[in-house]
């Protein structure tokens, strides 16, 4: 009983890691009772990852560590459809996705952004209804949860990484909206101005408050920062993970029962999870034992990769920096000094890059969808 109580817990981090997510772990950790309770309990949706996988799978880590994808995705399934604001079939977009990976004492924790251009070898799955989705060649990895699905996602993201993808976590960006909202906004900091028609966003360079939407704009934009590729749009989403988590730890939210109805309400609608995270129970507990972990226990990085040969408005993983990123993942280990150094510093720098074994090629450009 202690040990399942464990694996739930340790995905709290994940949750707080996950912009929108981490809120809402906290709004749960304050408590809820009677039909509150029922009433967050049966907002959440759940996937039962693990059945539709099977056994063919890495191994859990058995260190008490644990990893988690983690989604952001413009359209839902079902009753929350229509809160995303987005086609609610199975052409869903995940224009966000990030391995986060908890120590094996719960004390600090890795976020791995994986742009949504990257070219990978997407395997055979199955998707939400259970029919066959065959599997691609250098596809991109976003398509695998266009196609099948969360399980798909979760299948792709395993033979891309070698690592067990212990948890997943899928956050409607309608919802992370009304959420930011309910804390009252979002405090960023960008060494560039942005300034993106298609996003609506328009900031100086400097400190900015944002609301709801503006946040919302300022997690999707990319093309105002940049090349217009996903990678200038990752150095922002990393921006708002921070931010998200130094606010939901100085807004008082175990102290105000209003604010706590609102998001945890808000929050629940408007994420899904694995089976096993599926309930008030299991993100309360992750809550409880992941609480201590904040802006500066995270280290957030993208993936290495630079311009596809085959195509320059694709990425692939850049080696052997790719390689030991995700073992030192597996390994429960800090990811090398040299790879986190040479991070972008400003979402104006965020650029692949160029291929050693193609001609020189002009950087991503931004595709047609935001």
């Amino acid at each position: 009983m202690a040990e399942h109580k464990r694996v739930p817990s340790r995905r709290r981090k994940v949750l707080r890691t996950a912009a929108c997510a981490s809120v809402a772990l906290v709004v749960l950790g304050g408590g809820a009772a009677g039909y509150a309770y029922m009433k967050f309990n049966g907002n959440i949706r759940s996937v039962d990852i693990d059945a539709r996988l099977g056994d063919a799978r890495p191994p859990a880590a058995t260190d008490g560590s644990f990893n988690m994808l983690v989604l952001g995705s413009d359209s839902r399934v079902g009753a929350n459809g229509s809160l995303a604001g987005g086609d609610t079939g199975d052409s869903a977009r995940s224009d966000t996705a990030m391995v986060v990976h908890v120590s094996q004492d719960h004390s600090k924790a890795t976020v791995v952004s994986i742009p949504r251009d990257t070219l990978v070898n997407r395997p055979d799955c199955t998707d939400s209804s259970g029919k066959p989705v065959l599997g691609a060649k250098r596809a991109m990895y976003n398509s695998a949860f266009e196609v099948g699905g969360a399980t798909c996602a979760v299948k792709t993201t395993e033979q891309l990484t070698g690592l067990r993808m212990d948890h997943y976590l899928q956050v409607d960006f309608a919802g992370f909206a009304r959420v930011v909202d309910a804390m009252g906004g979002a405090t960023v900091t960008t060494t560039v101005a942005i300034h993106d028609k298609d996003s609506g966003l328009d900031l100086p360079a400097g400190e900015n408050h944002l609301d709801g939407q503006q946040s919302l704009a300022f997690v999707r934009t990319r093309h105002g920062v940049g090349d217009g590729s996903d990678l200038g749009r990752i150095e922002l989403q990393k921006q708002m993970v921070k931010s998200l988590l130094k606010q939901a730890g100085g807004i008082g939210l175990f102290s105000n029962p209003v604010k706590l109805w609102s998001i945890g309400d808000t929050m629940t609608r408007s994420v899904t999870t694995d089976s096993a995270l599926g309930s008030v129970n299991a993100l309360v507990g992750l809550a409880q034992e992941l609480k201590g972990i904040g802006p500066d226990q995270l280290t957030m990085v993208t993936l290495p990769v630079e311009t596809a040969p085959s195509d320059p408005n694709r990425v692939v993983e850049r080696q052997p920096q790719a390689d030991q990123v995700w073992a030192a993942l597996k390994a429960d280990r800090a990811v090398p000094g040299e790879i986190v150094s040479d991070q972008p510093q400003n979402p104006a720098q965020a650029a692949p890059t160029a291929s050693p074994t193609a001609s020189p090629k002009p950087a991503p450009k931004a595709t047609a969808r935001r």
